[in-house]
């Protein structure tokens, strides 16, 4: 689990009627973005663009002037993956630090400088990539991006700040250490991919984040923040050439090549079964298999066999067998995890202890018949329809999950005009490649997880 500071703006009660009059605005101004974001939202196929500032720094930009605002979310390559042996949770700690404090400014007057903007910034560390996001009124854009040029290229990580975010997530550690499912997820992680760094907690341990260091801080930030490590995504209301110029503010004088460590690539193991006892009115039951990378050609047929297989809440086979025909669980799903290194697809669900069993040998079943016959047509046909229907909804309804969406289509690889060609990639998949999908990545025995009272 990631540290996530999101600083939502608010002006001072010192700063009177005009800064309470001021924040409303900002509010309001937001809280009309959102409601209005369909609009854009319906528009964002063909009013994708891409700009090229004169640095060399790219970003893909969706326009729209209808409301002042703008949102800008960035990821720079590397992630919690690149934590130095003995010293994890180096990322994470690192993502909790860039809006305490930054050039000239200590945490306080950062803080107070954001809250005059009106500008909200949020920075999170992930396996693969550390994100960051602002969101500013576009009238107030010259003094956020310059807040936020601060930020991404002078954090101080001045000691105070370090010591209280490092309690901070030291105090969800030792939480998690007293949680079953907490403690099996990190055995499961050390299961699956064994000595990878992906089996590593994000946050770290409490022994290795004692050892990390102001001078360990700023030495990853100047080997991960380099400008051909970065990915950029814009919505709202600034042009082409407005943002070009922001992008070399914020992000040009960056170094232009990071230093990373090599992370190899790692297939899940397959076959083991993990079981950690603990006392619960509930067991837990997680299966996994190897995944397909997003640019893979199999890639659809694969997304839309899981669909059919437990990808869809509430119309897919594990649930209609699971919850539906036998109420083992209120719900159950199948999904696909994607890392840069690593690809898996995992069904989960919870079920009372004693039916567990059960639970566990039906949902082997619903695989082998999906192995041995593969989706009806109709199937096929309705998961077409809805994937086509609901990708919108689902991923670009608001300014974040627009500028997200795109941001993951850069990481990708998968092209400016993916959106565009989405709906004819799924339509032409035919039931034999979703049947062929099926044989190629369920026919392993998953490595199961059970989490509960032991299996009787």
């Amino acid at each position: 689990m990631s540290l996530v500071l999101d600083r939502t703006s608010t002006v001072p009660s010192s700063a009177g009627g005009e800064g309470k009059l001021y924040r409303a605005v900002v509010t309001l101004c937001f809280a009309l973005f959102f409601l209005l974001l369909p609009a854009l939202a319906a528009h964002a196929e063909t009013n994708i663009q891409e700009v090229k500032s004169k640095k060399g720094i790219t970003a893909w930009l969706v326009e729209d002037h209808s409301i002042p605002l703008v949102a800008i979310r960035f990821v720079f390559d590397g992630g919690t993956a690149q934590d130095p042996a003995g010293k994890e949770g180096l990322v994470n700690l690192m993502s909790g630090l860039f809006d305490e404090g930054a050039g000239d400014l200590d945490s306080e007057a950062f803080q107070q400088k954001l809250d005059d903007a009106g500008a909200e910034i949020r920075f999170q560390a992930a396996r693969d990539g550390t994100y960051g996001s602002m969101r500013m009124l576009s009238e107030v854009k010259d003094q956020a991006f310059g807040l936020l040029k601060l930020a991404v290229n002078n954090p101080r990580f001045d000691q105070a700040p370090i010591d209280r975010v490092r309690a901070q997530i030291l105090s969800g550690i030792l939480a998690k250490e007293r949680d079953p499912n907490k403690i099996a997820q990190q055995h499961w992680l050390r299961v699956v991919y064994g000595e990878h760094p992906y089996a590593r907690p994000d946050e770290g341990t409490k022994e290795s984040l004692a050892t990390i260091t102001a001078d360990d801080l700023k030495a990853f930030h100047n080997a991960n923040f380099a400008r051909a490590g970065l990915h950029v995504a814009v919505v709202g209301d600034i042009d082409a050439a407005t943002l070009s110029d922001k992008l070399d503010e914020v992000f040009g004088d960056l170094p232009d090549k990071q230093t990373l460590a090599p992370v190899s690539d790692i297939v899940p193991k397959v076959g083991r079964q993990l079981e950690v006892n603990y006392d619960l009115p509930q067991t837990s039951l997680v299966l996994a298999w190897p995944g397909v990378k997003r640019g893979d050609p199999d890639r659809f047929a694969a997304v839309l066999m899981n669909e059919i297989l437990g990808g869809s809440a509430l119309t897919s086979r594990l649930y209609e067998e699971v919850r539906e025909k036998r109420g083992l669980a209120y719900g159950v799903s199948s999904v696909f995890v994607d890392y840069a290194h690593s690809n898996a697809l995992l069904a989960i669900t919870a079920t009372r202890f004693d039916r567990a069993v059960e639970t566990l040998s039906i949902m082997r079943q619903v695989v082998k018949e999906m192995v041995e016959t593969g989706p009806t047509e109709e199937e096929l046909a309705a998961t077409k329809k809805h994937m086509i229907g609901a990708y919108a909804i689902n991923y670009l309804a608001s300014s974040s999950s627009v500028a997200a969406t795109l941001l993951e289509l850069q990481i990708e690889g998968l092209g400016i005009d993916y959106i565009k060609r989405r709906s004819g990639l799924i339509n032409a998949v035919t039931l034999d490649q979703v049947k062929a999908a099926a044989r190629k990545l369920l026919s392993f025995d998953p490595t199961t997880m059970v989490v509960g009272p032991p299996l009787h």
